[in-house]
């Protein structure tokens, strides 16, 4: 079973002053200041037979001063590393739409557009080897939604431990998974379900919702949203290890939904440096397949450049390397 790693706030700072007492030392000694990163592509990964997932490689990039990209970026990583200091002090957390936003009064180290900043973040995650939830930033978009006769314990803002069903205690709606879903914040009690099927569109989960698919199939639906955030992807592996339950992905036949089912069973390529605790390696697709349409004379639509594009990518990336996918897409 894999663990999740802990680690108490001292050590969070502690982690994140190393990264500034490096460049810090190297600059004392007039040297220019240094971050080594993997490099972060699908060009980069590879499967790591131990873990069962997909993890970055051997490649990696050295970011220095000696260019003026490169020196922006670890002064905004300095900057970064005092706003999650602060917000660990004061016991406070932040989205990370609202890190950019703060970055506006950064002088040069502001940044040009979120996608920058989130992904220094995550360089950040990488170098220190904590966790996203550890430096108290969470992203904009809510988790994924849980119908099914599950009982979790939820620590309240208030510090106090509520127990909810996900089928008894819950609207239509389901239960609303938070950021946070590590055991700190979340616990397993008990279920009463045979397998997790983890549903694409918002549509085939409200359908499945109001034929009570749950109740009669002995089910726990969760909702993705489109790509599952990290919090979703991390309950379905906890749900997988520690209650035993099969997981099933429930997805539409394009391009798009493969690569859905990828970052589940495999691990997305953007947070490969935490595969381990992200991805459920013994998850099934389930779904329409090309070979479907065909064989059934399914209605379709045409591909459109952007779905080639896709497709032609999948096909170049390792995680859809074996002959079933290869076959598919």
């Amino acid at each position: 079973m894999t663990e999740r790693r802990e680690h108490s706030r001292e050590a969070v700072i502690e982690a994140l002053h190393g990264v500034a007492a490096e460049m810090h030392d190297r600059m004392s000694k007039g040297e220019s200041p240094t971050m080594s990163l993997p490099v972060r592509t699908k060009k980069n990964i590879q499967f790591d037979k131990r873990l069962g997932v997909y993890k970055y490689g051997r490649k990696r990039t050295v970011r220095d001063a000696s260019s003026l990209g490169s020196a922006r970026q670890l002064l905004r990583a300095l900057h970064i590393i005092e706003f999650i200091e602060e917000m660990i002090e004061s016991g406070k957390s932040s989205t990370l739409r609202e890190m950019y936003y703060i970055s506006e009064g950064w002088g040069n180290g502001k940044f040009g557009s979120q996608n920058e900043s989130n992904n220094l973040a995550e360089d950040l995650e990488i170098v220190t080897r904590c966790l996203r939830e550890d430096f108290r930033l969470r992203p904009e978009e809510d988790g994924s939604r849980i119908i099914g006769n599950m009982t979790f314990n939820e620590l309240n803002r208030r510090g106090e431990w509520m127990r909810i069903n996900a089928r008894d205690d819950v609207g239509d709606s389901g239960y609303g998974v938070p950021y946070n879903v590590e055991a700190e914040k979340i616990e397993l009690v008990e279920h009463d379900v045979d397998f997790i099927m983890a549903i694409e569109t918002g549509g085939m989960f409200d359908r499945l919702v109001e034929n009570g698919f749950d109740e009669d199939f002995r089910a726990g639906l969760i909702h993705l949203k489109g790509q599952p955030a990290r919090s979703t992807r991390r309950i379905i592996k906890r749900m997988n290890e520690e209650w035993n339950l099969p997981v099933v992905v429930f997805l539409d036949g394009d391009p798009w939904s493969f690569r859905i089912y990828a970052s589940i069973a495999y691990g997305a390529i953007k947070t490969a440096h935490i595969s381990e605790y992200l991805a459920t390696p013994s998850a099934d697709y389930l779904g329409i397949t090309a070979d479907d349409i065909g064989a059934y004379d399914l209605p379709s639509d045409d591909l459109s450049p952007k779905d080639i594009e896709a497709l032609k990518a999948e096909l170049t990336d390792p995680r859809f390397s074996d002959g079933r996918w290869q076959q598919w897409i």
